[in-house]
C-alpha cells in the first residue's frame, strides 16, 4: 500500500514551506536476485569458455596424431620401396650369376 504525506510548515514571517512524502509498505525486492543471476551468468560463461578450450586442444591433439601416423605411413611406404628394390637387385644378381 502506498501513502502519501503532506506536511505544511509555516515560519513566523509568514513564509509556508510544504513538504510531500511518499511511503511504500511493500518491500523492495530483487536486489539479491539480480546480483545472484548476474553471478550465475559470469560463472556458466567461464565454464564454456574452459569446456570449449578444451575441446579445442583435443581437436589439435587428434590433428597431429593423424599427421604423425601419416609420416609413419609415408616412413613404411618407403622401406617397402627400399627392401623391394633390394630384391629386385638380389634377383638381377642372382640371374646374372646363373647365366654366367
Amino acid at each position: 500500500m502506498t501513502e502519501e504525506r503532506i506536511t505544511t510548515t509555516e515560519t513566523p514571517s509568514g513564509n509556508t514551506h510544504t513538504t510531500t512524502t511518499v511511503v511504500h509498505d511493500e518491500p523492495r525486492s530483487g536486489g539479491g536476485t539480480k546480483w545472484g543471476l548476474l553471478l550465475g551468468l559470469l560463472v556458466l560463461a567461464v565454464v564454456a569458455f574452459v569446456v570449449f578450450s578444451q575441446m579445442s586442444d583435443a581437436e589439435i591433439a587428434k590433428d597431429n596424431a593423424v599427421a604423425d601416423a601419416a609420416g609413419s605411413v609415408g616412413d613404411a611406404a618407403g622401406q617397402i620401396g627400399d627392401a623391394a628394390q633390394d630384391a629386385g637387385q638380389a634377383a638381377q644378381d642372382a640371374a646374372e650369376g646363373v647365366s654366367e
